[in-house]
């Protein structure tokens, strides 16, 4: 039997990862970025042990990272049969992924703004009389 160890995540990457979904980032996708930030690369294998994750939320996390372009993959070969792992990186810093989510949550606040004008506008052309 073979043992390795893998990085987790402590107490002040718990607070990042609760921070990220204060924002509304999902559990899953907070967990891997911050797991990924703290990591050089890791396999899917050490992102579950190391973030405390199930492998499909694992690979649900991947795919919002993966359409983000966020991560880079590349396959290494086990020794003998069975498939080949993958090794996963984060491709841009955090400091740049925390600034798609401040452009998004600026982008939400301006339309929620226009929306609350509109609102305003509208609300002068009603008589409303109160009951």
């Amino acid at each position: 039997m073979r043992q390795f160890s893998v990085k987790v995540l402590d107490d002040a990457d718990r607070e990042f990862v609760e921070v990220l979904r204060e924002l509304g980032i999902p559990r899953n996708v907070a967990s891997m970025i911050t797991y990924l930030a703290n990591v050089e690369e890791a396999t899917s294998r050490e992102i579950e042990i190391g973030s405390n994750l199930r492998q499909p939320e694992v690979s649900i996390a991947m795919r919002t990272l993966r359409n983000n372009n966020w991560v880079e993959e590349r396959e290494i070969k086990k020794d003998g049969k069975g498939r080949p792992m993958k090794v996963y990186r984060l491709t841009i810093s955090l400091g740049d992924i925390m600034k798609h989510f401040e452009d998004e949550k600026r982008k939400e606040s301006a339309k929620t703004m226009e929306s609350i004008e509109k609102l305003k506008e509208l609300s002068r052309g009603l008589s409303v009389t109160p009951t």
